[in-house]
């Protein structure tokens, strides 16, 4: 499956990504991360060592099972004695076979006979090779700034990654470009350019990818270099002391100790990057001292996403399952604005680009509702919308086309609203046959393009201008004009699975469920 999405803008990535290297000031740098987990390490080892000590009969118990024989391996040796002494397998002493070429001092050649073989030592000396290979090396890697680039948290077979898809939008190619291991299940994802790590010193902007798991860790990877080992910063406590997981897991006003739910970046202030936990608190890090500034506790419950305001730099919006939504200044965190959702727990939030006073929450009963951030006293929604029969896990709003929202739901249902003059209408939907979504999201660039991934474990670009109801709602709300020779047929692009990993949707519907208490088995609490 995959669990979430997110578009980078073009340009942003590094044409030719570089490759990573081991080299001393990198292994100094891994050990200093890593230096809390071997400790944790060679203290259950002592823990386990002491009680073997402090236990003769389990001692002794181990040592029986190390010294008693295996039936199989002694059968195998008779096994190998008797082929040995075969005598028609002596007369070929196969035990000396390889040897006999150079007891007679003539190597064997691949050419046999052949004489007046000319051959060259590199591809460079030989005249009738004209193609260089490090240039074909070189070109396969390329991101060209006319590219865009997704990321996408895929979980298969209980090992999960990011892969990141290069889509050229001119050819309609989709493919995969190189992916990252992950430690844990990812639940978010959000991008950064603050440059932090082994590149901190460096000039410019870069290109980094925050993840959260199921891990209370937030692990910040560059997305310039390729086939990394160690991410750039860890954000948060590598859990010294977990030697037991414990049931309930008290807050930590200094690091999260549960998983992450949810990241924002604040684009006004670089070095910030907001996170919410199931541990009931949203962070805010310092991307300077790779530490926790502020610690906000609000909430009663799991806390599962938060969006910073677009134009307001101090602004926030979180959601959690005690069933309210709240806006705050993270200056003055004591005087908070909420609301309440109801019975279902949200899924979703986002902030309106183009009309920023409004919000909205997508919850698990299949609504939308939207709020007013300046009316704080009224409790009721500007409207609500019952876009789905099923959970709505996907909920984004067009930054360049005003009035365009798109929702996905596990109804494997991917649908589009017209929301101007906040009276939603559906324009149009569609089943992508990518299983129950788990994200969709509206290229950063490209106005009608949008990525959309779920149970199925593939990701699909639709281009929403092929459609004729987006082509008549949308054609006076954005400064391009429609081409007028484009096609009438809805168009989607997806990268080819192999066939093994194709399955029916219809007939694995209970496998596909994010089950995340299952996943969390070392947690007691379900996210």
């Amino acid at each position: 499956m995959i669990s979430a999405l997110l578009w980078i803008r073009k340009g942003a990535a590094a044409e030719q990504p570089e490759k990573y290297e081991l080299d001393d000031r990198e292994y100094e740098r891994i050990s200093k991360l890593t230096a809390a987990q071997v400790e944790t390490a060679k203290s259950e080892l002592e823990n386990h060592e002491a009680k073997m000590e402090s236990d003769p009969e389990l001692e002794s118990e181990v040592k029986m099972t190390d010294v008693k024989s295996d039936p199989e391996l002694e059968s195998h040796e008779v096994k190998m004695v008797d082929e040995n002494n075969n005598p028609e397998l002596l007369e070929y002493n196969l035990e000396q076979y390889d040897e006999e070429d150079e007891e007679e001092g003539q190597p064997m050649s691949i050419f046999g006979n052949v004489k007046g073989l000319t051959y060259y030592a590199s591809n460079e000396e030989d005249p009738y090779i004209t193609l260089n290979d490090e240039d074909d090396e070189s070109d396969d890697g390329r991101i060209l700034a006319t590219d865009s680039v997704l990321v996408a948290a895929k979980t298969e077979d209980e090992i999960s990654q990011l892969e990141i898809y290069v889509y050229e939008d001119s050819q309609d190619n989709l493919y995969v470009h190189n992916d990252i291991m992950l430690p844990s299940f990812p639940l978010c994802l959000e991008w950064l350019d603050f440059r932090l790590g082994r590149k901190e010193s460096l000039e410019g902007r870069g290109n980094y990818i925050a993840v959260g798991t199921f891990e209370p860790e937030i692990e910040i990877w560059d997305l310039d270099v390729s086939d990394s080992m160690y991410p750039d910063a860890i954000l948060g406590s590598p859990n010294k002391e977990r030697k037991k997981k414990k049931k309930k897991k008290k807050p930590n006003s200094e690091h999260h100790t549960d998983a992450v739910m949810g990241l924002s970046w604040n684009k006004h202030h670089r070095n910030l990057l907001a996170s919410s936990s199931a541990d009931t608190t949203v962070k805010l890090w310092d991307l300077q001292s790779l530490k926790c500034a502020h610690s906000y506790d609000h909430h009663k419950d799991k806390v599962q996403q938060v969006e910073w305001h677009l134009i307001e730099p101090t602004i926030m919006l979180t959601a959690s399952f005690d069933k309210t939504v709240v806006v705050f200044d993270s200056r003055a965190p004591n005087n908070v604005a909420s609301w309440n959702i109801g019975n279902a727990d949200p899924e979703c939030v986002r902030w309106d680009p183009f009309s920023p006073q409004y919000f909205y929450v997508s919850t698990e009963s299949g609504l939308v509702l939207c709020f007013d951030a300046r009316n704080s006293d009224k409790i009721e929604p500007v409207f609500t919308l019952h876009a789905h029969d099923a959970a709505v896990t996907s909920l984004d709003v067009n930054r360049l086309v005003r009035g365009c929202m798109i929702t996905g739901s596990t109804d494997k249902m991917v649908k589009v609203w017209d929301i101007k003059d906040m009276k939603p209408t559906i324009v149009t939907s569609r089943d992508l046959g990518v299983g129950k979504v788990f994200a969709a999201q509206f290229c950063l660039d490209l106005p009608f393009h949008l990525a959309v991934s779920g149970s199925g474990g593939n990701v699909h670009i639709w281009d929403l201008s092929t459609n004729a109801g987006v082509r008549s709602s949308f054609k006076e709300s954005i400064s391009a004009p429609f081409e007028s020779n484009i096609s009438t047929v809805d168009k989607t692009v997806s990268v080819l699975q192999d066939e093994e990993s194709e399955h029916d949707d219809d007939n694995d519907d209970d496998d596909n469920e994010i089950d995340l208490e299952e996943i969390d088995n070392d947690s007691g609490d379900d996210v």
